[in-house]
């Protein structure tokens, strides 16, 4: 099994775009017993992948809840570095 930074930045490399909930929705059945597996965290942890320049802003909107959701995704040259560094 993949660290769950690992886990969190090659999901993105097969969607176009996804927000924090859509990374929790589909890596909980792995991931979703670990401590840092917390919406917080891996918010911190996309915001990182962007500030390192892997991942982009793709949009945000305002849930039901009024919270904000931050869309991310990984262009071109961030997917093929995350590609080239982390393998199946």
């Amino acid at each position: 099994m993949k660290p769950l930074n690992y886990a969190i930045l090659k999901y993105f490399t097969t969607v176009e775009k996804a927000s924090t909930v859509e990374v929790m929705d589909t890596l909980s059945p792995m991931y979703g017993s670990f401590k840092a597996f917390t919406k917080n965290a891996i918010l911190e942890a996309l915001l990182t992948a962007e500030a390192n320049g892997l991942l982009e802003s793709a949009g945000s909107k305002m849930s039901k809840e009024d919270e904000l959701i931050l869309y991310f995704r990984a262009h071109e040259e961030g997917a093929k570095t995350i590609n080239r560094y982390i393998i199946d």
